[in-house]
C-alpha cells in the first residue's frame, strides 16, 4: 500500500463543533446572498485594480461631496467599501480553508479507495469458493462495464 499521508480521525464531538463553528459563521453573516448565474454574470467585479480606484473614489466623495447629487449615500458607500474589505479577508481565509478540507479529503478517500482494492484483489485471489463469493460478486460491480446499445444499421 502507498504512503498514508492522513493518519487522523474526526470524533463526532468535533464533527459537531465544527458545524457548529460554520452555523456560527452564517449567522454573524447574515446579510450574505446567493446570487444566480446570470447575476454573477452581468455584475461589474472589484479586483485588486479595482480597489485602489474605489479607495480614492470614496475618498474624493468624502472630501468633495458638493459635486454628488444630493441623492447620493456617500456613508451607504462607505459601509460597502468597509464590508467589501472585510468580506475579502474573510473569503482569503475561507478559501485557504477549503482547500485545505478539499485535498485532505481527495487524500484519505483515495487512501480508503486504494486500501478496499487491496481488500478485494486479496479476497478473489484468495477467498473463491469460501463465503465471500456473494460478497466478491456484489463487490465486482463496481468494475462491471455497462453494455451500450448498438446503433441500427443505416441503409
Amino acid at each position: 500500500m502507498s504512503e498514508n499521508r492522513v493518519d487522523a480521525t474526526l470524533t463526532a464531538a468535533d464533527q459537531q463543533a465544527v458545524m457548529t463553528a460554520i452555523n456560527t459563521i452564517r449567522e454573524k453573516l447574515p446579510f450574505l446572498i446567493d446570487l444566480t448565474t446570470d447575476e454573477r454574470r452581468v455584475l461589474p467585479k472589484m479586483g485588486d485594480k479595482s480597489r485602489a480606484f474605489v479607495s480614492q473614489a470614496l475618498d474624493m466623495a468624502t472630501q468633495n461631496s458638493d459635486f454628488l447629487p444630493r441623492s447620493f449615500d456617500v456613508e451607504e458607500m462607505r459601509k460597502d467599501v468597509e464590508l467589501a474589505t472585510s468580506l475579502q479577508t474573510i473569503s482569503a481565509a475561507l478559501t485557504q480553508l477549503q482547500e485545505l478540507v478539499e485535498d485532505t479529503y481527495l487524500a484519505v478517500g483515495s487512501e480508503a479507495y486504494m486500501a478496499a482494492l487491496a481488500v478485494y484483489n486479496y479476497a478473489r485471489s484468495s477467498g473463491k469458493g469460501s463465503a465471500l463469493d456473494n460478497l466478491l460478486d456484489a463487490m465486482g460491480q463496481r468494475f462491471a462495464r455497462k453494455t451500450r446499445p448498438s446503433k441500427a444499421p443505416t441503409a
